[in-house]
């Protein structure tokens, strides 16, 4: 962890110089070079070769991400990594996993922030999620993060403040599975923070007691539950949980029924929409963008592409 805070802290400034042939050419070698290191970080039958390729392709990441201009460079081969553009281009955001056994999971990464001259601007995402017994709390710094894989983002504004709108995903333990909804903003510094009071809902046994600074649904391991932004309807929409065995605080019993939830934004807060849809829904019939993993447990990466590259080439 303290090499992956090191490596990923480094704010490296460079001249001011046009993407050119040779960088370009650079950038793919790179690529090519930590692909394997990309795949072994999460695939390699033993612990210990996980952790050996997750801190070589750290280090070979920051390295290629020095490179002038390379917030364009899009990475595609790197299949292991959620790369997820802000709306507004300001920014993007990586994310992956570490798995150390079947109760152990944490989240890596990094926001890179576009700059005028191209030069790296870059801040580490450190999971501190294993030294909280709450992670709903409070407000968070990128060096105690709240890890998640992160699947969609949008925007939204208020009084002409700028609000990232985070949906991520978390394997969380053996029994139980996390997603995450955050909201990520910068301070007049550019600083990030994620989390804040902008959730509305009254209290239950399933979600997030209040005051929560971030929103969690926590459900039965391989159970799918889904949480995501329906830009038609302009709401985050979410399965409403219930037991298998009657009772709800125990988080790994939850299972969706086929009713959703939601929320809608309003006053600088998403606001709790008991029920979306006046009929229950078959598994698959809401209209909810497609989940970050399929059934196999294998992640869509071509979702995350696509997002990410709608996201890439909108104007500011």
């Amino acid at each position: 962890m303290y090499r992956f805070f090191v490596a990923l802290s480094l704010i490296i400034t460079t001249s001011a110089m046009a993407q050119s042939g040779p960088d370009l050419q650079n950038l793919k070698q790179q690529e090519t070079a930590m692909a394997p290191y990309a795949k072994n970080m999460i695939f390699a039958d033993q612990a210990e070769d996980r952790i050996l390729a997750d801190s070589a392709f750290t280090r070979m990441f920051v390295k290629a991400l020095r490179t002038p201009y390379s917030f364009n460079y899009p990475f595609d081969s790197i299949i292991t990594v959620s790369k997820l553009y802000a709306p507004d281009s300001s920014f993007r955001i990586f994310t992956w996993q570490f798995e150390r056994d079947e109760s152990y999971f944490r989240q890596r990464g990094a926001i890179q922030m576009k700059t005028n001259d191209g030069s790296l601007k870059l801040f580490p995402l450190l999971d501190a999620s294993q030294f909280t017994t709450n992670p709903t709390d409070s407000v968070r710094s990128n060096t105690n993060w709240i890890g998640a894989i992160y699947y969609n983002m949008i925007e939204k504004q208020y009084q002409g403040k700028k609000y990232y709108t985070l949906f991520g995903y978390d394997d969380n333990d053996f029994a139980s599975t996390r997603k995450w909804v955050d909201i990520l903003t910068f301070d007049n510094a550019g600083n990030p923070h994620f989390g804040g009071k902008y959730f509305n809902y009254p209290d239950d046994s399933i979600k997030p007691a209040q005051p929560a600074f971030r929103f969690c649904l926590e459900y039965k391991k391989d159970a799918h539950a889904r949480i995501n932004y329906d830009p038609e309807l302009d709401m985050i929409i979410f399965d409403h949980l219930v037991s298998e065995s009657n009772h709800q605080s125990e988080k790994y019993t939850l299972i969706p029924d086929g009713d959703y939830e939601g929320f809608k934004w309003k006053d600088g807060k998403w606001n709790y929409v008991e029920k979306v849809f006046n009929q229950k829904l078959e598994d698959g019939q809401a209209p909810i963008p497609e989940p970050l993993k399929d059934d196999a447990g294998n992640s869509n990466e071509k979702i995350l592409q696509e997002k990410s590259q709608k996201n890439e080439h909108k104007k500011p």
